[in-house]
């Protein structure tokens, strides 16, 4: 697999040696990492015991990956995503919307443990 964005429990699971998504991951070089998921893990550190070392790995992943920053064009993107999932009756997470909208905007495929993000029609999203 190519191209792949880490959603904020990918990058848990990454951090934590998790054996299953090493699996899937194998031969990945290089990920995608939408800026939102950057700030959704380091809000989770702040309540951490393990917070320094693992800000150092996750500092040393942002560094090794593409970010994938909020512009013009990805509000487009969320604008759609959430007005499909509005009127489908499924919304989602307000973060979890800009995840998707970055993921499609780069035509990333979004590796996540949440079953939520298979109700956007527009991105491909992989669980473990």
């Amino acid at each position: 697999m190519r191209d792949l964005a880490l959603d904020t429990n990918a990058v848990s699971a990454l951090l934590e040696g998790d054996e299953a998504l090493l699996g899937l991951l194998e031969g990945v070089t290089r990920f995608a990492l939408p800026v939102i998921v950057v700030g959704e893990y380091r809000f989770g550190l702040q309540r951490s015991r393990h917070r320094k070392q693992l800000a150092v790995m996750l500092d040393a992943l942002v560094a090794e990956s593409d970010l994938l920053m909020i512009d013009d064009h990805t509000t487009l993107h969320y604008a759609q995503i959430r007005e499909a999932l509005r009127t489908s009756g499924r919304p989602l997470p307000e973060n979890d919307v800009w995840i998707a909208a970055l993921c499609r905007q780069h035509e990333r495929t979004l590796v996540t443990r949440d079953g939520d993000f298979h109700h956007v029609a527009s991105i491909t999203a992989v669980r473990w």
